[in-house]
């Protein structure tokens, strides 16, 4: 994901949220519409004062956060004291060590606030007398059975009523973890587009997944070699004639690679192209 929006982004993002269009944007900002234009492009170069000035105005936003200096939009003179935060985490937020804009994102997240309750409520241990209550009714009960039934070494309702018992700590260790992991499943998903996003799926198991089908191919050991040669220049094994690929195996015997001779005879026996135009 994108550490940081450029300023293009910023304006083109801010554009958006409102549903205007560039003429919209011209006619109530009083800034040329190919002027606003530049300014959104990805060659942008420069941006004039007048045309800061009169941006973060009409958005609403700070002129720093219009030029990229500041992730702060709506509440850029917002002291220290509003924010709750202890000495330590004001020092860890400055030194800056981490991803901020994914930070924010995390906290603006509509499920944060479940994460927060959840995780107070396993910090502080709200939860472990009544669920240490319950384990220990489950226990008795099952106590009581072991004590009349002679054999119980594979009893479906003991051991039922044993794992039933859960422990605190595993229980709400992957109550958090879950809360955070859709969180970050969304996050992740919203940023599938990003040109820092990795692709999906990456171009070398798309080029494994093609030499293990060509691997797999019902045809000949030669002819498999020359698909997976295909693959390997990036030829599309579909786009080309029953002749070509027969010379290229023709090819590919001259290569020190290909162990087993061709039979002239094999060639009639090919599977490829059959049905097909030949290509003039």
């Amino acid at each position: 994901m994108n550490i940081k929006l450029t300023i293009p982004e910023r304006l083109k993002d801010l554009r958006i949220e409102r549903g205007l269009t560039l003429e919209q944007l011209s006619e109530a900002t009083g800034i040329s519409r190919a002027a606003l234009g530049k300014y959104e492009a990805d060659d942008f170069k420069d941006i004039s004062p007048f045309s800061i000035a009169a941006l973060a105005k009409f958005y609403g936003v700070s002129a720093d956060y219009l030029m990229g200096l500041t992730e702060t939009k709506n509440h850029p003179n917002t002291e220290l004291e509003a924010l709750h935060l202890g000495d330590n985490a004001i020092e860890v937020l400055k030194d800056g060590q981490f991803n901020h804009r994914l930070l924010s994102e995390l906290i603006c997240h509509k499920d944060f606030q479940r994460l927060m309750l959840d995780a107070e409520i396993y910090v502080d241990r709200i939860a472990d007398m009544r669920i240490n209550d319950m384990n220990a009714v489950l226990e008795a009960v099952r106590q009581m059975v072991l004590a009349k039934r002679e054999d119980s070494t594979n009893d479906l309702y003991l051991r039922t009523l044993e794992l039933a018992q859960v422990p605190e700590e595993e229980y709400f260790g992957h109550v958090v973890a879950d809360d955070l992991t859709k969180i970050l499943r969304d996050i992740r998903e919203a940023h599938k587009t990003d040109s820092t996003t990795a692709d999906e799926p990456s171009a070398a198991a798309q080029a494994q997944q093609q030499l293990q089908t060509a691997m797999n191919f019902e045809g000949s050991s030669d002819e498999k070699k020359a698909r997976a040669f295909l693959v390997t220049f990036g030829i599309d094994y579909d786009a080309i004639t029953k002749e070509q690929f027969v010379n290229l195996i023709e090819v590919l015997r001259l290569s020190k690679h290909m162990k087993s001779p061709i039979s002239q005879r094999g060639k009639s026996d090919m599977t490829h192209g059959k049905g097909k135009r030949k290509r003039k």
